[in-house]
């Protein structure tokens, strides 16, 4: 892959990653909740999620999901009924997002990384993405595998720093919403994002077909 092929796709990636989406409001989410450990396990998780797709995506699995309706079906299903789970269990949360802030990360740290793993591979829209995307990019005289690597893990890199800067300012400005009464609007408003965003996800059609 040649220098001026990778700006372009790090350009269309990085535009493609700060756009909003369940991994920003989760990242957002985390900074409020959590201290930064709590944020870079998440981020972890989402970035291993993000590598688990681009890889079943260059095996294969991307181009069967754009022409089976039943297996992109039952991909935007799991997808949606783990956001709008989310969301509920954020929007019935009416206590403070900070309660019990200096314990929580360091009992729940597997339970933080399963969420932010969930909330990637369970959403089909990165595996079309990869799909998609990757085939422009790709030079068919050179060795696939390390354009392959060189690709992913700039965009797991890009989606890295995305996920830490988005939730270290939230952490920088929550002490607006250290108001208890702020902090269960916050509950309730980003509860219905992530179940607004879940009922998107199934409007997503297989474009392909």
């Amino acid at each position: 892959m040649d220098l001026h092929s990778w700006y372009l796709f790090s350009t269309v990636a990085f535009l493609t990653i700060i756009s909003p989406g369940p991994a920003i409001l989760l990242a957002i989410n985390n900074g409020l909740i959590h201290n930064m450990r709590g944020v870079a396990i998440s981020s972890l998780a989402n970035i291993l999620g993000l590598f688990c797709l681009s890889s079943v995506s260059m095996l294969g699995l991307g181009a069967i999901l754009q022409t089976s309706s039943t297996l992109f079906l039952v991909m935007k299903a799991l997808g949606a009924s783990y956001l709008i789970y989310m969301g509920i269990k954020q929007f019935r949360n009416l206590s403070s997002v900070f309660d019990n802030n200096g314990i929580k990360i360091e009992k729940n740290s597997l339970k933080v990384f399963r969420k932010g793993f969930m909330v990637c591979v369970t959403n089909p829209k990165p595996i079309v993405f990869f799909t998609a995307i990757f085939p422009i990019f790709l030079n068919p005289t050179s060795a696939l595998l390390p354009q392959f690597f060189v690709m992913t893990f700039t965009f797991m890199i890009l989606s890295f720093m995305t996920l830490i800067s988005f939730a270290y300012f939230a952490k920088y400005f929550k002490f607006w919403l250290s108001n208890e009464k702020r902090a269960m609007i916050f509950n309730r408003i980003s509860g219905s994002i992530f179940i607004m965003l879940g009922f998107g996800l199934l409007r997503v059609e297989n474009k392909t077909q």
